[in-house]
């Protein structure tokens, strides 16, 4: 095999292989053509090749959430770098384990007026597990070291707290000079696996906590969800009688039955005349972020007596000002420990409240959706209705996500989104590369200024006939209208001011991206249109990537949504 002459790119590759790591995604350029030439030659490895480093970025995101395993990004020097940091502060909020491998200029040459070279060192710093430089000689000390370092970064990038990891690497010149050798063979150091748990007196301590408490809620962010924690958390919902509420991005699918899969339904129906109902005495929580704003406002007005937070990493998440209690481990093991423990079924009937509620508000719901006009809430909600069962579902950031998670559950469906930081600048590349690893039916559901900021998620060679994206294109940023403070500010000057610096309004129409990149391309502006268009979508004989546009009235929007829950307000019976 040609491979690059350079002695720690070797090493590097011949660790990845050692820890099975074998998905690659390279961006094209010179200072890393000794990782291109080792990890592209040595043919060993699953490579693709994207050219826009912030898209690449997110599409090995994607790739990493579609396997549940680590992926390698590579790029050159340079802004090259920076444009992999978006994809990296979401994998760290989202517990991702992406590795990064930067080329570099050697540290001499920083800030000396050399051609692409920027300060390298550290670059994500205050978004990444951890982070090395690896020496530039290659005596055998230096190859010790290098790769000894290459050892604990690999290591922290799969430990009980996962997430991306940095290895940056100065390269001198000649860059590409190859050898037909195999890689080295290089020590491996392994991470004893360990499962942490309660000891007897913390074990102790919480089934006391949940003992005397009669209103227990068990809130789920969001996670990629697995059957074992299922099989706990229903064995726990069931013996107890506890409260679980979780948003679609929590991916549950729990024998029992999930009690609320709709809180911001719930939680939009509670008045201060009720509130004290509805408010736990023990709240227990996992999983990472919670898109409703109403659930962290609620719990911190009307806090819990004890909160009970399970983190794999130990994470003290005081979200809603009233933590007692971390739990440093796996919310699957936590649930299994107790399930062996005389816990007693809680008095009252706080989960019939829940349910209750929830079964008011959804029949309300359903019966606004019947009668609202042609809208981007009632667009997604016959989007959601033509899923598949069993696909995968992607929801862009702002308004749409909070418009697919009113929407009932689907049977066996997967939920990703960009939660980890909710930027909207990586939501199709990130579908896009999960779509490329997956064989089912993959649907990106989005608004239009996150299609057009991350259009060049589309120019990749990897689109396949599984990808469905349905762009709401309602000609701005429309979320921005549900803020009171802001949209409902008057005079001219104050809407002129709204209506170009923060909906930015457009005409852009996305018919021409879909051709230039070789999609089938769809469009609706009724509902008896985006039925058609829905049909043509899910045919089982599409066999090409096809976008669907669906033009929305913004103003309509905007009303249809906030009159959703003046209804729910006005017809809910306490």
């Amino acid at each position: 095999m040609m491979i690059s002459t350079k002695r720690h790119v070797q090493q590097l590759a011949s660790l990845f292989l050692s820890k099975k790591i074998f998905d690659i995604v390279l961006c094209p350029g010179s200072r890393n053509g000794p990782l291109i030439h080792t990890l592209a030659g040595c043919g060993q490895f699953d490579c693709r090749v994207i050219v826009d480093e912030r898209s690449a970025g997110y599409f090995a995101l994607g790739v990493a959430q579609a396997k549940q395993k680590p992926v390698v990004i590579v790029c050159s020097s340079g802004t090259a770098a920076v444009n992999f940091a978006p994809a990296v502060a979401e994998a760290f909020y989202q517990n991702i384990p992406l590795i990064v491998v930067t080329a570099d200029r050697p540290a001499y040459w920083i800030d000396q007026l050399e051609n692409q070279c920027i300060n390298q060192t550290a670059l994500y710093r205050n978004f990444i597990q951890q982070s090395c430089s690896l020496p530039l000689e290659e005596s055998d000390s230096q190859l010790w070291s290098g790769a000894r370092l290459i050892n604990e970064i690999l290591n922290t990038a799969v430990s009980d707290a996962p997430g991306p990891v940095h290895i940056n690497i100065p390269l001198e010149e000649p860059l590409h000079r190859t050898e037909d050798v195999q890689l080295p063979d290089v020590k491996v150091i392994e991470d004893a696996e360990t499962r942490s748990k309660l000891d007897e007196k913390a074990l102790a301590g919480v089934v006391e906590t949940i003992g005397r408490a009669d209103k227990i809620l068990v809130l789920v962010g969001q996670s990629p969800g697995n059957a074992d924690l299922n099989n706990a958390l229903s064995l726990f919902e069931e013996k107890t009688g506890v409260v679980v509420s979780a948003e679609h991005l929590a991916n549950l699918q729990m024998a029992s039955g999930c009690c609320c899969v709709c809180p911001e339904l719930v939680l939009g129906s509670i008045s201060s005349g009720d509130a004290a109902v509805f408010q736990p005495d023990l709240l227990i929580t996992f999983g990472r972020h919670f898109v409703s704003k109403r659930i962290r406002q609620f719990l911190r007005a009307y806090k819990p007596n004890e909160h009970i937070h399970v983190d794999a990493g130990g994470g003290h998440m005081d979200t809603y000002q009233a933590l007692t209690r971390v739990c440093a481990m796996s919310p699957e093991r936590f649930f299994e420990q107790l399930a062996g423990m005389p816990i007693p079924r809680v008095s009252g009937d706080y989960a019939g409240t829940w349910k209750n509620r929830e079964h008011q508000a959804l029949q309300i719901y359903k019966h606004y959706l019947n009668r609202a006009p042609f809208s981007d809430f009632t667009a997604c909600a016959r989007v959601l209705k033509a899923v598949p069962e069993n696909s995968v579902i992607h929801l862009g950031n702002s308004s749409t996500v909070r418009y697919a998670l009113l929407y009932p559950g689907i049977k066996g469906v997967t939920w990703l989104g960009n939660r980890g930081t909710s930027g909207i600048d990586g939501s199709v590349s990130t579908a896009v590369g999960y779509a490329s690893c997956r064989s089912q039916i993959n649907t990106l559901i989005l608004g239009d200024l996150s299609f057009f900021y991350d259009s060049n998620g589309l120019w990749n060679k990897y689109l396949g006939g599984n990808l469905r994206i349905i762009l709401l294109n309602n000609g701005g940023g429309n979320i921005f209208s549900f803020v009171e403070d802001l949209a409902g500010r008057t005079g001219a000057h104050n809407q002129a001011i709204f209506q170009d610096c923060f909906f930015a309004g457009h005409n852009a129409k996305a018919k021409g991206l879909a051709s230039a990149f070789g999609l089938d391309y769809l469009q609706a502006d009724s509902g008896s249109k985006l039925d058609k268009a829905l049909e043509k979508l899910y045919n089982p004989d599409r066999s090409d990537p096809t976008l669907l546009e669906v033009f929305t009235d913004a103003r309509t929007n905007t009303t249809v949504f906030k009159g959703l829950f003046s209804e729910i307000k006005k017809r809910i019976t306490i």
